[in-house]
């Protein structure tokens, strides 16, 4: 090969390392010029001969992160696939398509590498007729944003629904901080350290003694989700799930499950970073989508497989569900103080508040109503970006008199108490502490 050759064919290499960066800066991941560089060092020292080598090169710079793996994988077999063997194939199969011939079950492309690999893709830039209308285009922009901030997603187009996933994947929502058991030495405080003060006391040879003092350390809280995937849901699922992998990659201390005819724990599958993955991965674990509704069943499932383990330590409970169980409402109620007597606050989030004149008629409402802390609404922007607020409030919101105080809306969605069923909460909980059910459960109550 003669160096003119040899130079347009390293050219040619360098410009399609510069697009393949492109179409993985497209996908998410963080690639920068530093990175584009170092990758073209690596490949003049391991070469271009072999394709493992040339995976391996680029995988090794290009990729930061474990979860950025398989769309680095998907987009290297699209993006550096050779046309002629493609073609090959494609005459291959159409030769033998009467033939049964057993076909390899191949991943599913990833929706931001189909993007990615489109040549126009996020690729409108204004021309220099259009630039007078940038401020204009950018208020309408503003505006569309605030309409979708309270648009109900259950109305919402094809295109809403895109920007508001986008908008979901941006939430940051820290976990409240809770006070623990362990306490760590402060210079000032209410609780004063006797073991460190007297042991200044005996090393001090003038007889002058500095008071010691300790507070509790603080941690995150843990928060449990339980969301509703049923028929009736089925409006807002999609939106909810985007939400639920968004707070869950925001802390460690948060488990995911969902709920139709049955009990499904969805924390591993939500840990990639990648939404699409992992709600890919969601939909191959769970197998009751948009089906019947056992809310009752399910929460006793919960309660006696899960609620010691999770809920120990003071959790916040996030219940999302319309309330519109297909079970017996006895039932739901019974599990639905269970649950409220093993966590610190349960809150629950129902996409039907978004009626203004919404009423607790159903029965599986009117049980679980009682037993809830917070009731809220959960159909916009709007009610899951204020989230956070309330988690914070709710993880250190106490009662003085030791009984649950529901928020104050309840009382015009029906959750209202009257002292009859106060007396009869009160005996259930007397006689459930009596009998040590229920021992070890009531955190932060």
């Amino acid at each position: 090969m003669s160096t003119t050759a040899a130079d347009d064919h390293g050219a040619k290499l360098a410009e399609n390392v510069v697009h393949f960066a492109r179409v993985l800066r497209r996908a998410g991941m963080p690639i920068g010029p530093a990175k584009v560089l170092d990758t073209l060092q690596a490949l003049q020292v391991v070469g271009v001969e072999r394709r493992d080598d040339f995976y391996y090169a680029l995988s090794t710079v290009l990729v930061d992160r474990h979860d950025q793996q398989m769309i680095f994988d998907q987009a290297f077999d699209l993006f550096w696939r050779d046309p002629s063997r493609a073609q090959q194939s494609q005459q291959l199969r159409d030769l033998l398509s009467g033939v049964r011939t057993p076909v390899a079950k191949e991943s599913p492309v990833a929706p931001r590498i189909a993007q990615a690999m489109q040549p126009n893709a996020q690729r409108d830039t204004p021309s220099e007729s259009s630039m007078p209308e940038i401020s204009f285009d950018a208020a309408l922009t503003m505006s569309r944003r605030e309409a979708l901030q309270t648009k109900d997603f259950a109305a919402m187009t094809q295109d809403e629904l895109a920007e508001t996933r986008r908008l979901i994947g941006t939430m940051r929502m820290p976990l409240p901080v809770i006070p623990s058991r362990r306490a760590k030495a402060v210079l000032q405080g209410n609780r004063v350290d006797l073991r460190s003060t007297l042991s200044r006391m005996i090393k001090a040879a003038d007889g002058f003694v500095e008071w010691r003092y300790r507070t509790p350390r603080l941690r995150p809280a843990t928060l449990v989700i339980l969301c509703d995937i049923s028929g009736s849901m089925d409006s807002y699922t999609r939106m909810l799930l985007h939400f639920i992998h968004a707070v869950s990659n925001s802390g460690s201390r948060v488990h995911a499950f969902l709920f139709g005819t049955r009990l499904s724990n969805i924390t591993r599958a939500l840990r990639d970073r990648d939404v699409d993955m992992a709600l890919a991965q969601v939909a191959r674990e769970v197998a009751d989508w948009a089906g019947g509704t056992r809310i009752g069943a399910c929460l006793r499932e919960f309660n006696r497989g899960w609620a010691r383990r999770l809920l120990g330590q003071g959790a916040v409970v996030l219940l999302i569900t319309d309330g519109l169980d297909s079970d017996d409402a006895g039932e739901l109620g019974d599990e639905m103080e269970r649950l409220s007597l093993s966590c610190r606050r349960l809150i629950w989030l129902n996409p039907l508040l978004r009626y203004a004149g919404f009423e607790a008629r159903p029965g599986g409402i009117r049980a679980m109503l009682p037993h809830v802390d917070l009731f809220l609404p959960a159909h916009n922007l709007n009610s899951l970006a204020s989230l956070g607020a309330v988690l914070n409030a709710a993880a250190h919101r106490q009662s003085s008199s030791g009984c649950r105080t529901p928020h104050s809306a309840g009382e015009r969605h029906g959750n209202v108490q009257d002292s009859n069923r106060a007396g009869r909460a009160g005996s259930r909980l007397g006689s459930t502490q009596r009998s040590g059910i229920a021992a070890g459960l009531h955190h932060g109550l």
